[in-house]
């Protein structure tokens, strides 16, 4: 009589190699995920930055993106002036400069994701400062406004995942955007 099955040495031969391979795939698998939610949260942002420019353009009037620390990461708005002095701070708070849209987390999205700073980033050109702590490098502000002609303020805004940087430039003169991504093994930033 033949014997039809199979023996506990192949059997554990087969699951040791089936979890061998598997631990194997498992980090580039968490790699990837963390790429693409990234890279979509980026491309997220860099579209609410252009909608905010076009609604400038389109109300003909000042408009500007809030960015604001909470206390589990960043929160962004958008505000239009209501009283002909541009966006201001104090005027978001006291109601006069209305927001367009709710309040938004970049995490509510892309879980994973958000405004912040990978540990030891380079500066993005050579005559920039390092990086520093905070990921919202608008001057003195964490308000990008842009004005009814399309010009904005100057900046950097800085988006990581658990081991990807970006960091999206807005020119001021010309109120546009340019997408960087931190390369690790250059230790560089490359255009997009």
């Amino acid at each position: 009589m033949a014997n039809t099955g199979y023996s506990l040495i192949e059997l554990l031969f087969v699951l040791s190699t089936v979890a061998t391979v598997g631990a194997i795939a498992v980090p580039p698998l968490f790699a990837a995920i963390d790429e693409y939610r990234t890279a979509g949260a980026v491309r997220y942002i860099s579209t609410r930055i252009q909608r905010t420019r076009m609604e400038a353009a389109s109300r003909s009037t000042n408009v500007a993106m809030l960015f604001a620390r909470e206390r589990a990461g960043y929160s962004f708005g958008i505000y239009a002036d209501g009283n002909g002095d541009g966006v201001r701070t104090p005027d978001i708070k006291d109601g006069v400069d209305g927001p367009l849209g709710a309040i938004s987390h970049v995490s509510d999205n892309y879980p994973g994701v958000d405004f912040g700073l990978l540990p030891s980033l380079p500066p993005v050109e050579a005559s920039d400062p390092p990086p520093g702590i905070d990921p919202i490098k608008l001057g003195s502000s964490n308000l990008l406004s842009y004005s009814s002609t399309g010009t904005s303020s100057s900046g950097s805004l800085y988006i990581k995942g658990s081991k990807v940087q970006y960091v999206i430039r807005i020119l001021g003169d010309t109120g546009r955007t340019r997408v960087l991504k931190f390369d690790r093994r250059s230790n560089q930033w490359k255009a997009l």
